[in-house]
Parts: structure tokens; sequence; C-alpha cells
């Protein structure tokens, strides 16, 4: 490849350097944030030699390209532009800026739960092998052995919302520590614990609004969205304290009035109105009619860049019962478009299509569909709707089997290893999205460009067609015997 060609015809097709806002890259993809996305020729994009799919997110533009070759052409990229290298960080944040709220507050969310994902597949992990070691060798359940190894496996649930307030004060802008202090205020063991209390255990009147409403001394283990909001608060109300209050009084009241105020609004107002929201979301989300629709539109959501979204729903599984029910579902959905995707790798007969179709549902069985879905299938349209029709048929399947994971973070091959309770049905999950969304795409086909019919050699000199049994000599003479 001409990196240096191909770097210069992906500015011009992007509408020139005055249309770039920022460029970086990661290990497949150059990842540009467009001043004026309308200025943008897609189609040229697409056709320029290396470039091996286009797609718009988070507010984005990616050109894949692919391993070991992205970054000798952004490298070429940022020469021709006359720009300085900028970090994904940097990129994100000036895609950020160009949001909406709502996109914005999803995108928060994300960035919440993503460096917390290490510690609950870590757990979950080794609560899902823990299982299947009982199941196998049920004298194990009374060693000394698996008492210690159970302990390791639920701890990250058992104090997650302490880790996702640490997090969540990061993101906010707010001071960690007391972000984690939020945290603890929100599972202190002067609250009956929430898990107890869903089996039957007492509680009392820990506050009461005016006789209206009494508020239990009930714990938020298993719950997600209270404690965001009230590290939120806390982190509003530092971040104004400390623009308010002389230097030499700041360590004292901010800490102080920032703790105090959160901490009341958590246990009285932000935790019982949003355990009851999370409490119907819960009940609604996975189940039938639920896990079809969410099954088909979940890769939508990947489009539009706001399935960060679905964290939130899978921690709140998990601190729960221990259940996501939800990875499954993503699962069906992630595997039928890469099923959708294969299939028009093997139907169609353009080489460039097929060489990136393969690798992409590859891909996508793997967990990452971005490839698929941007590169091939949202490309042609009828692929992607089969993946969708296959991921309502395996959302559904899995839904009714009870399939569940033992942590988040991960889908498709790889969500064996969290799915070791309900394997059997997971396979099946995998195995009827596939099906479905391989059949529908083959069936519906795609609708590829084909090239004018250009006129024969013979034609062009006015003479008549050559007969299809007739070979013809490339040489003109005399035969010799």
């Amino acid at each position: 490849m001409d990196y240096k060609k191909t770097a210069h015809e992906i500015l011009t097709a992007i509408g020139e350097k005055d249309n770039l806002a920022s460029a970086a890259h990661c290990a497949t993809r150059l990842r540009l944030v467009i001043a004026d996305n309308s200025k943008v020729n897609k189609p040229a994009l697409e056709n320029i030699d290396g470039v091996k799919g286009v797609f718009e997110a988070s507010g984005q533009l990616q050109v894949i390209i692919g391993t070991g070759t992205v970054n000798k052409v952004y490298d070429e990229f940022i020469s021709e532009a006359g720009v300085e290298a900028a970090s994904k960080e940097d990129v994100k944040a000036a895609a950020a800026a160009k949001s909406p709220w709502y996109k914005r507050a999803i995108k928060a969310l994300g960035d919440i739960f993503v460096p917390i994902i290490p510690a609950i597949v870590a757990t979950g992990l080794l609560n899902g092998l823990l299982g299947g070691l009982v199941q196998v060798f049920p004298d194990m359940a009374s060693s000394h052995i698996y008492e210690l190894l159970n302990i390791f496996s639920n701890t990250a649930l058992t104090f997650l919302p302490i880790l996702i307030a640490i997090s969540a004060a990061k993101i906010f802008g707010g001071n960690q520590f007391l972000g984690a202090v939020i945290g603890m205020i929100m599972i202190h063991p002067s609250l009956v614990n929430a898990w107890t209390v869903a089996s039957g255990a007492e509680t009392s009147t820990l506050w009461s609004w005016f006789g209206l409403w009494d508020i239990q001394n009930v714990g938020y283990q298993g719950h997600v969205i209270p404690v965001i909001l009230s590290v939120w608060l806390m982190s509003a109300i530092e971040k104004k304290l400390h623009k308010k209050v002389p230097e030499m009084l700041d360590l004292f009241v901010t800490p102080l009035v920032s703790v105090l105020v959160a901490g009341f609004c958590s246990l009285t107002i932000i935790g019982p109105v949003f355990v009851q929201l999370e409490s119907w979301a819960l009940i609604a989300i996975p189940f039938g009619i639920g896990a079809f629709i969410m099954g088909g539109v979940y890769a939508p959501t990947v489009v539009a860049g706001v399935h960060h979204m679905y964290n939130a729903i899978e921690m709140m599984m998990l601190a729960d019962n221990g259940m996501n029910t939800w990875m499954p579902i993503a699962t069906a959905a992630n595997v039928a478009q890469g099923a959708a995707a294969l299939a028009v790798a093997f139907k169609t007969k353009n080489m460039k299509t097929k060489a990136l179709a393969l690798p992409a549902s590859l891909s996508a069985f793997m967990g990452i569909t971005e490839p698929a879905i941007f590169g091939v299938n949202v490309r042609f349209m009828r692929p992607f709707i089969a993946g969708m029709i296959g991921g309502a048929c395996g959302g559904a399947l899995a839904s009714i089997m009870n399939v569940y994971a033992t942590a988040n973070g991960v889908t498709g091959l790889f969500g064996l290893l969290i799915t070791t309770d309900s394997f059997v049905g997971y396979i099946l999950t995998m195995l009827v999205s596939f099906v479905v969304a391989f059949a529908v795409s083959w069936f519906l086909g795609i609708k590829e460009e084909v090239p004018a019919e250009t006129e024969s050699p013979a034609e062009k000199k006015n003479e008549p067609a050559v007969p299809d049994n007739v070979v013809l000599s490339p040489l003109s003479g005399k035969a010799r015997s």
C-alpha cells in the first residue's frame, strides 16, 4: 500500500484539513472528529485502497484500515493535514463536546462502568468455575478451599456500590475518596442488608417525611443508579464549594458539607425513589417479549452509539442476584450480525466485500461487532435487518431457557466461560441466532453495484463477435506441417 497516497485520499474525502477537528487511531481504525459531516464523501472514502469500512459512532468518523497498517497511514495523515497527533481520550473529548446531552449522559455511564469490568469479570469467572466444579465434585462444597475461593468470587459484587462510587467521582470531577465514603454510607453495616430484606428480614424506620413517607433502614446492596446519582450530587456540591469557600477553610468545610448533604439526600430521597424505578426496569427488560424486542434493537443502539447504557443494566442484575440475563441477549444480537455478514461473504462476488465480510463475521462471534455492522451489514442494510431478526429470536430463546451469566464485559464465544450454569442454553441461543440470521441474510441477498458493461474489442473494431467454441490465435502466420 502507498500509505501517503491513502492518507491524501482520506483527507480529500473528508473535506480537507479545514473540516478536520481532531485525529487519533486505535489498533485498527483512524478515529476522526469532523467539523461538518455533510462534507464527507463516504462512498469515495470506502473505495480508497486499504480502507475496509467506514462508520460513525460516538461522534467520531471511524475508518477501518487494519492492524499494523493504521499507524503508518495515520503518520502520513497527520503530516498531510498539518495537525498534531491526538490521543484516543482527546478525540473522545472532542467528539463528546459535539454530542447532545443524552448521548453525553449515556457515555458517562459507560465511562463509569468500563474501569470496573475487569473486577467483575475476574470474580464472575471464578464464580462460574466454582459452580461448574461443584456440580462435578459435590463434596468440594464442604472444603476449606471452596469456602476461601467463594469469598473471592463474590467480593466485587458485595462492595460494588463502593467501586461504582469511586469510578463515578472520577468521571464527575469529584474527590474519589469522598465518593468512596458515599458508597460506604449506602451499604453501612448499621443499615439492614438489602439481600436479607429480600429474604424476609425485618426493618425499622430510618427517616420520616412529615409522617407521609417512611424511609426504611435498608442498605443499597444490589443497586447502581442511586449510587451514581448520589456521587454526582456530591461532586457538584464539592466543585461549587471549592469556588466559593475561602482557601483557609476549604479543607474543612467542603468535604464536610459535600458528604453531609449528599449522604442525607442519598438515604432519604435519591435511594428510595430510584430503587423502585430500578426494580421496574429489571422486571420489564429481560423477560418475554422484552427479550425479543431488545435482541432485535440491540444492534441499532450500537449504530446510534448509545449501547453503553446496557452496562448499568448488567451491573444492576449482577448486584441484585448475581444473574446477568442481559448478556445472553447481547450475545444473540452480536452472533446474529456476524452470521448475516458471513452470509454476505459466501454470497457476494465482489472480492473486496468478501475479504472484509469474512473476518468481520468472525470478529462478531468473539463479541466485537463494529466491523460486521458498519463495514458490511449497515452498508447493504438487508444483512443488518437479517441480523436484527436473528438477534430477536435468540434473545427470546435465552429468556425462555433462563440463560444467564455470572459477570459482564464478555459476549460471544468467550461468554461460555461465564455461563457455566446455563451452558447448553447459551449454546442453543447462539445457534438459533446464527441459523436464523444467516438464512434470512442469504435469502434477502444484497444489492451490489455492477460495473457497466463495456464493449468487447471485436465490437470496438466493428468486427463480428467470436463464437464461444472458437479459439483465436494471438499470432499471425502460415501453419507448417
